[in-house]
């Protein structure tokens, strides 16, 4: 995760235990926000609690109908407005 965070998220995520800030070897002026051991596994575990709700949908809807609803909120939503795999609700895949 890189950037500005103007809404204190990463602040609460530090604070949490979640994330952790380091310096930017390449810019001084830069931080590194990334996440701690905790952060990790919270988002391992989220991935399986969505990946268990992903397959009790699949479950009604068939594995059919269920990769075009996905393909069918992809088309109305911005394409970075969202992503439907855990590791993109917190920034990143480590």
């Amino acid at each position: 995760m890189a950037g500005r965070d103007s809404s204190g998220a990463v602040d609460r995520l530090v604070a949490a235990g979640y994330a952790e800030r380091a310096d930017d070897p390449a810019d001084a002026r830069r931080r590194i926000v990334r996440l701690t051991p905790r952060g990790l596994d919270a988002l391992a575990r989220s991935a399986a609690i969505f990946d268990r709700i992903r397959g009790g949908w699949s479950a009604v809807l068939g594995e059919d109908r269920m990769r075009a609803l996905e393909n069918d909120l992809r088309a109305v939503a911005a394409p970075t407005a969202f992503r439907l795999d855990a590791a993109g609700w917190m920034g990143g895949t480590n």
